[in-house]
Parts: structure tokens; sequence; C-alpha cells
């Protein structure tokens, strides 16, 4: 009965990082026709540096926050950055569903450059996992029978820089706090948006339509991986990522009330096996350990 609780406050909790997700794919489409993508990320990060540090005052924690591993925290922030961007580009060139599908490769990159990066094992159900999703993002793309789009990279890509930012994220908590991590997260972001969109001499001011939109932006991204920890933190990852798939759904209802998206079939069936791929390598590791 307790794993039955478990089980639905984790579900809670997936429910609020799918409508975060899900609210900032459709707030960052209608965006993209008044900002570009480092001005986006630019105010996003301003929201979050207001969030974070309100909340680090609140709860006294600025002792988290230090110099300690700053070259790690611009290495993750500078592929964060580049991935988040790419994914921002996605969502207004390619469709919603499409976009998501192919972000749940993320799993599967981090399997194959754990090994280069830090030092893991390649083992067989990782490389079977990496050869499923693999499968699954043909069926997704399906070179040939479509023409493979700029958005279908910028998605590959923001999940490939994604994979990277969970990399260095896991060798910065080795010697940093997490609202360390949250803190430079937005500050770096924000100069690196501000950097990044005054290149070309115009950055173009919120306006009273944008400003809640990026807004929203902003704290959705923060809320929707507050939530997943407190998922994870209740429940086993096994129950916790097969819920995760249910933003695939979501968002392609959302893409075809909101844009007249089609549901593609081939959509769903590749981002079944590139799940399956994801699910594979996550009961393996979880056997394992219990084994060990």
């Amino acid at each position: 009965m307790q794993e039955d609780n478990r089980a639905g406050l984790a579900a809670l909790w997936m429910i609020g990082a799918i409508a975060s997700f899900s609210s900032m794919a459709v707030a960052g489409r209608e965006l993209g026709a008044v900002h570009d993508t480092f001005e986006i990320m630019f105010y996003r990060s301003l929201v979050g540096v207001l969030i974070v540090v309100v909340v680090l005052s609140l709860r006294g924690r600025w002792d988290q926050v230090s110099t300690r591993g700053l070259g790690l925290h611009a290495l993750r922030n500078t592929v964060h950055f580049i991935g988040q961007n790419l994914w921002f580009l996605a969502v207004t060139l390619i469709p919603l569903a499409q976009v998501f599908a192919l972000e749940f490769t993320q799993p599967l990159w981090v399997m194959l450059l754990a090994p280069l990066l830090l030092g893991e094992r390649m083992t067989p159900a990782r490389l079977g996992a990496a050869m499923l999703g693999f499968i699954g993002i043909l069926i997704v793309a399906r070179p040939g029978a479509t023409a493979i789009s700029p958005g279908m990279f910028a998605a590959l890509g923001a999940a490939v820089f994604f994979a990277l930012t969970t990399i260095t994220t896991k060798r910065l908590t080795r010697v940093a706090r997490i609202g360390g991590i949250m803190f430079w997260i937005t500050v770096m972001q924000a100069g690196m948006g501000l950097l990044a969109s005054g290149v070309d001499g115009d950055i173009a001011m919120p306006t009273g339509e944008t400003w809640p939109l990026l807004a929203l932006v902003g704290a959705a991204g923060l809320l929707a991986h507050f939530c997943i920890a407190n998922a994870l933190s209740t429940a086993p990852a096994t129950v916790v990522i097969p819920m995760d798939f249910a933003r695939l759904p979501v968002i392609a209802l959302a893409g075809m009330l909101l844009y007249g998206e089609a549901l593609e079939i081939w959509v769903f069936v590749g981002a079944v096996l590139i799940f399956g791929g994801n699910y594979l390598n996550l009961w393996a590791e979880t056997r394992r350990n219990r084994v060990a």
C-alpha cells in the first residue's frame, strides 16, 4: 500500500513536469515570432536568476553558492546553453511531437558518451539499448520518405548537448551543491544570452504580449526539473521514467489543437522504440545494482 502511495505521489509530480515541459514548448514557439533563441534564453535566465535568488534568500542557503569548480560550471552551462537554443529552434521548425520524440534520445547519447568522458563501461545492455534507440530515430525521421529538415538536426543536436549537460552535471555534483549549481546556471546563461543576442547590435525588448510568455518559459524550465527531482526521490526510476513518456501524447495533442499538426503514427512508433531502449538500459542498471 505504501508503494502505491509513493507511485501516486510521483505521478502527481510528473504531471507537474509534463505540464511544465509542454507549456514551455508552446510558449517557445509563440515567442519565436518576436524573439530569436538567444533573446529567449537571455530573458528566461533573468527570470531564473530572480527565482533562484528569492529561494536561496528565503531558505537561507546562500552558503551553497561558491566559486569552487567555476570552470566546470562554465563548461556545463555552455553545453546546456547550446542545447537549449537548439531546442527552442526545433520547436519553431518541426511538429512539437517530433521534437519531444527526438529529445527522448538524450539518455541514449549519455550511454554512448559516458564511456568516453566518464570512463564508464559499455555493457551489452547499453549497446542493445542504443541500437534500439537508433532504429527509433530512423523511424521518426524516415529518411527517404520525408525530407530531413534542419529542425530534425536541431532536435537531435539538442538531445546530444543535453546528454553532455547530464554528464558534466554528474561531475559537478562532486564539487558543488544544488543551490550553487542552480545559481550559476541562471547567472552564467543570462550572460551568455546577453552576449549572443547582442552580437548583431539588436536585442528585441519584451512586449506586453511576450513578457508573460518569457516569464512562463523561465519558471516552467526550473519547475519541470524540480518536479522530476521530487518524483525520483519519491519512487524508483523504473516507475518514474515511463510516466515521463506521457509527454509525447500530451504535446502531440497540443500541437494538433493549437497548430493543426497531424498525429503522425510513425513518430509514436519510433518514440516507443526510443523509449524501449531507454527503459531496457534503466532496467538492466537497476538489476545490476540490486545484485551488487
